[in-house]
């Protein structure tokens, strides 16, 4: 019993949502009980319940963690390289928490890092010169775009450069050549090179709709586009 004690007076809420997270990263959401968090953490369940009131709230702790670890963009220096750079945060940290991809937008009781971070975002743009319209606007196509790309990464069915080519030949290798000759093509010429990753399109298309946007906003301050 005295293990048990000691854990209890040590147990603090950053310490439960840091073995929740663990337990979604290693094993999967639906693997995150509270009674496997209390075996995690060496007391029982119900002693988590003086730190997080139930599931939605650890779940909504979890998330503002996830939050925490994405680069904040600055309102000073230029606000396509500050974006571009959270962006590219908000991949590396999604990849490592998988599970939270569809819920990072879902909260209803959002927490401190969250909030901080959507606020520093829309502060990025409106110092650039974002209408708040035009901020909306911006800051709804970066995130569908950022999330969309990780859901659609994180289905894929291959991971390595040898996975891709053996999935290639499982689906297109008994096919007569003349059929599907544009996927040949593409595998052939894009998917199969050296190198390729399919992370990689990810900072194109964000360079590209950071393009877009700065093509906007000149538009919307009377300057010529670049």
């Amino acid at each position: 019993m005295a293990p048990a004690t000691g854990n209890r007076r040590s147990l603090s809420r950053d310490r439960v949502l840091e073995a929740a997270v663990a337990i979604a990263d290693r094993d999967g959401l639906p693997a995150l009980t509270m009674r496997r968090l209390g075996e995690v953490l060496g007391v029982e369940a119900m002693s988590l319940y003086n730190h997080i009131a139930n599931k939605e709230q650890l779940l909504d702790g979890m998330v503002d963690a996830v939050f925490s670890e994405i680069q904040v963009p600055s309102a000073d220096g230029d606000w396509k390289s500050a974006m571009r750079a959270r962006a590219v945060s908000a991949r590396e940290a999604l990849l490592r928490h998988r599970w939270a991809i569809g819920l990072m937008e879902s909260r209803a009781a959002p927490g401190p890092a969250t909030l901080r971070h959507h606020d520093r975002v829309l502060g990025c743009l409106r110092s650039a010169g974002f209408s708040v319209p035009l901020a909306a606007h911006a800051f709804s196509l970066m995130d569908s775009y950022i999330y969309g790309f990780l859901l659609e990464e994180s289905s894929l069915p291959f991971q390595t450069p040898e996975e891709t080519a053996d999935l290639a030949e499982a689906i297109l290798g008994g096919l007569p050549a003349s059929e599907y000759p544009y996927m040949r093509e593409l595998t052939a010429e894009q998917v199969l090179k050296p190198g390729y990753h399919y992370g990689d399109e990810f900072e194109f298309g964000i360079d590209l709709i950071l393009d877009g946007l700065d093509r906007e906003l000149s538009r919307a301050a009377g300057r010529p586009t670049p």
